[in-house]
């Protein structure tokens, strides 16, 4: 099944738009907000939790995949699909972030990244061409172009100079890349500077990509930026591709990001703040390990379908945490996995019947 996008529909009074994304691995609804299962699994649950949770589309990450336990092996074993036992569509990012995120272990070059690896300090060389073979290897739906994560705070000339690379890097990345049945996103980089960003998109979309992303945000920069980068950029992106929002978050983000035409998100805030006993609700977000839970008898959202609210209240739920116990990670888990897919559901369902203009107001309101 050849990768192919349509939008179904748009909403009247915003840039909401509901589409359907044809992969490989089967067909996604957008908009939709795709968990994180950094090596191979996404921390704490089993596949099958993760389709009850209604999970339709994962993210893996390259870079700790290529070290660990390394791309080769997973093709010889059957592709990443296989190895983790996911059968939805799996999208891969290029590594770049992570690269990033090393700091004094990376050194940028115009070939690509020579980098120390966090796991036994052997040196690597990531160009282009090998993100795009590590990818096909690992036998995504959708990857991503390599691209150098612009940091913040960046110098107009620095981010000028990175943006130059990451377009260099893109068109070798197209190049390279061999599988006609999985597609490739490019990255929109550009700081925090919106004519950067805007001379991003003028030099990106003529090299003729799947999809495009938004990338460099999410990296210490203020809220507000995040959203004007959002608002003004994602218009000039073509219609008739998937636009990614990467990194992007917090629910009120995503609310925020599909009023602006955004199609796909990933973070790892739901499962990163389950392990850590913050919880989400549609009123509040509850830090399970407060004594104000103690004896509270009810789930943690009286309007959630998951597993755990169904079956376990908050007084429980708060003494495996302060007992440290795994069932607790777990549990927490598949309630703010869930969380995130019916927000999603909530939000397709909004645009499906035209009313998302209020939805938007009306999560804004519950929020505060």
């Amino acid at each position: 099944m050849p990768f192919a996008f349509e939008v179904l529909q748009k909403d009247s009074l915003t840039a909401a738009r509901l589409g359907k994304m044809t992969t490989p691995h089967g067909i996604v609804e957008t908009p939709a907000f795709m968990p994180v299962g950094t090596q191979g699994t996404v921390k704490a649950l089993r596949p099958d939790d993760l389709v009850r949770a209604g999970a339709q589309i994962l993210l893996g990450n390259t870079y700790h995949l290529y070290l660990r336990p390394g791309h080769e092996l997973i093709r010889r074993l059957g592709g990443l699909h296989a190895f983790m036992n996911w059968q939805g569509p799996i999208l891969t990012d290029s590594g770049g972030f992570q690269v990033f995120s090393l700091g004094a272990l990376r050194k940028i070059r115009p070939d690509g990244v020579l980098f120390q690896s966090h796991i036994d300090g052997s040196r690597h060389l990531l160009t282009p061409q090998k993100a795009v073979e590590i990818q096909e290897a690992l036998g995504s739906d959708l990857q991503m172009c390599l691209d150098e994560c612009t940091p913040y705070p960046a110098t107009p000339a620095q981010t000028r100079k990175s943006l130059a690379l990451t377009v260099q890097w893109a068109k070798l990345c197209l190049a390279a890349k061999t599988n006609s049945e999985q597609a490739l996103f490019g990255i929109i980089q550009g700081g925090t500077y919106l004519d950067l960003r805007r001379q991003a998109v003028e030099e990106m979309v003529p090299i003729g990509f799947d999809g495009y992303a938004l990338g460099g945000v999410s990296v210490g920069e203020p809220k507000e930026i995040m959203y004007a980068i959002t608002e003004d950029i994602t218009p000039l992106l073509p219609a008739d591709k998937p636009r990614y929002l990467m990194g992007v978050g917090m629910p009120e983000d995503i609310v925020y990001g599909v009023s602006c035409g955004i199609d796909l998100f990933d973070c790892v805030i739901p499962t990163r703040s389950a392990r850590h006993g913050l919880l989400f609700t549609n009123t509040q977000k509850i830090v399970i390990k407060n004594a104000r839970w103690r004896e509270d008898n009810h789930p943690i959202d009286d309007t959630c379908d998951c597993y755990t609210c169904k079956n376990y209240t908050r007084a429980y739920l708060r003494h495996l945490y302060v007992a440290g116990e795994i069932l607790a990670m777990i549990l927490n888990t598949i309630h703010n996995i869930r969380h995130y897919m019916r927000l999603m559901e909530n939000i397709r369902a909004a645009i499906r019947e035209n009313r998302f203009a209020a939805f938007k107001d009306d999560f804004v309101n519950r929020q505060q």
